[in-house]
């Protein structure tokens, strides 16, 4: 049994088979502007942390091999251990080498080693080794020579300026032929992920240095990233928070994309299996049991309902998921789970984890409770086939029960007419489905009526043993 979703195999031959995302049509989009701008441009493809970027552009990666493209993938993030984003770009570049291009990118990495070097505080410091050699015995030539040294630093900084704008003209001549060099008639894809995760100075340096180094016809720089969190990089460089970080962006991207959301219900089916539920919901000893055997496909509408409602990451679905896989696992095959307000509840705890603390220490009053849960739902609740209303009833039912004998509430009356009327408001309720019969439906099973919030909310906070099923 899996808790934790693992990185996705991409097979070479075929990269896209294991994406239940139904991600390649995107990519052979983005091929093709590719293709039709082979001359070189810096392309975003910018959506939230945990929307599965990441995995898409080594998919696409691979496919762009597939179809005789040179391609590299450079972690930001693992290496921003390092102060020059210069050196790890080019030592990127050093993986496309050949007999016949060797020669070429020597001289590209010489051009870059002029850029590379930090000159002016080396110079800095030479200089005053020589013209102050104790801090404690300045003397009035002291400070004569201090200015003889500045005027040398002034003049030795304005060389340096204009060699290094002669040397990165030369470095992009370099770096264009050797791009030529390497290339078979297609722009190299260079995919630079994990940019929004480093260091302000980091990701801001590599930033600067693919527009005045790297912007060479040939290279097609792909930036993976959360352009809100790298807004906030920049804003950290520049330790303001009043720069126009979208005009700022502006200057480095020529291109923006964002991978379409993909459909709620094939990744909810996609992780329900990848979790192995139905080993538990199928299992012989749970199957005997008519009362169950509709608990895996509630437990999967509420998370399709859910997920789709409050627009829930990938990555957040997943540790959901794999969170309630666990606590199934809690329970015996001949015990009630009430799956879907099992994980109900579960969501609660990842996503909203001081409602969840209410619900857990009986704060909330049961009109708030109801509130909350009907905010969480959609408009139209019949279309997501499951009734929410009985599920709303059991939480409430199960959560006043959760209270001392004395303190607990009456939920529902019969009014004048003989119908059952709920005494809570319930925003959900239609003609079909009232909270009153619902209270009424529970208060009359005896196998599970006495029970209380208590029940799930041990397993869920994991005070309960987990079971060698």
């Amino acid at each position: 049994m899996k808790i934790k979703h693992h990185e996705i195999e991409i097979p070479e031959e075929n990269p896209f088979v294991n994406c239940k995302l139904e991600r390649e049509p995107y990519a052979k989009v983005l091929t093709s502007i590719v293709n039709t701008y082979a001359d070189g441009f810096v392309l975003a493809i910018n959506n939230e942390w945990g929307t599965g970027k990441t995995t898409f552009v080594k998919m696409w990666q691979q496919q762009l091999k597939n179809e005789s493209f040179q391609t590299i993938y450079f972690n930001a993030w693992e290496n921003d251990f390092d102060s020059n984003p210069l050196v790890a770009i080019m030592s990127e570049l050093k993986t496309l080498t050949k007999a016949d291009n060797k020669e070429i990118f020597k001289s590209v990495v010489e051009k870059g080693a002029v850029l590379a070097k930090n000159v002016v505080p080396a110079l800095a410091k030479s200089l005053i080794k020589k013209y102050v050699v104790d801090i404690d015995d300045i003397s009035l030539d002291a400070i004569e020579n201090a200015t003889k040294g500045a005027t040398e630093l002034l003049e030795e900084q304005i060389k340096d300026y204009a060699n290094k704008k002669k040397t990165i003209h030369e470095f992009r001549t370099e770096l264009e032929k050797f791009i030529q060099k390497s290339d078979n008639n297609k722009p190299l894809v260079f995919i630079i992920d994990e940019l929004d995760r480093c260091r302000p100075t980091y990701a801001v340096e590599i930033l600067e240095q693919l527009k005045h180094f790297f912007s060479v016809a040939g290279i097609v720089f792909v930036l993976s990233i959360d352009k809100k969190h790298l807004a906030s990089s920049v804003k950290g460089y520049y330790r303001s928070t009043e720069i126009n970080t979208d005009e700022y962006l502006r200057r480095f991207i020529d291109l923006e994309y964002t991978i379409p959301i993909p459909p709620q219900k094939a990744f909810s089916n996609y992780l329900f299996e990848y979790y192995g539920f139905d080993e538990f919901f199928l299992s012989s000893g749970r199957s005997r049991f008519p009362d169950f055997r509709e608990d895996g496909n509630a437990l999967l509408k509420m998370a399709e309902t859910l997920f789709t409602t409050s627009n829930a990451t990938l990555r957040q679905q997943e540790k959901v998921f794999g969170q309630t896989r666990l606590i199934l696992k809690s329970f015996n095959s001949d015990q009630y789970t009430f799956a879907h307000l099992m994980f109900f509840l579960v969501y609660l705890k990842t996503m909203k984890l001081e409602d969840y603390s209410k619900i857990d220490r009986n704060v909330f009053s049961l009109q708030e409770l109801s509130d909350l849960f009907a905010s969480l739902m959609p408009t139209n609740v019949s279309s997501y086939g499951i009734n929410f209303i009985y599920v709303q009833a059991l939480l409430l039912y199960f959560y006043n029960n959760n209270r001392e004998y004395q303190n607990r509430e009456t939920l529902y009356e019969k009014d004048n007419e003989g119908k059952f009327v709920s005494l809570i408001n319930a925003k959900l309720e239609n003609k079909r489905s009232t909270l009153g019969d619902c209270f009424k439906h529970i208060n009359e099973q005896w196998n599970f009526n006495d029970g209380s919030l208590k029940y799930l909310l041990s397993r869920i906070n994991l005070t309960e043993p987990i079971l060698m099923q």
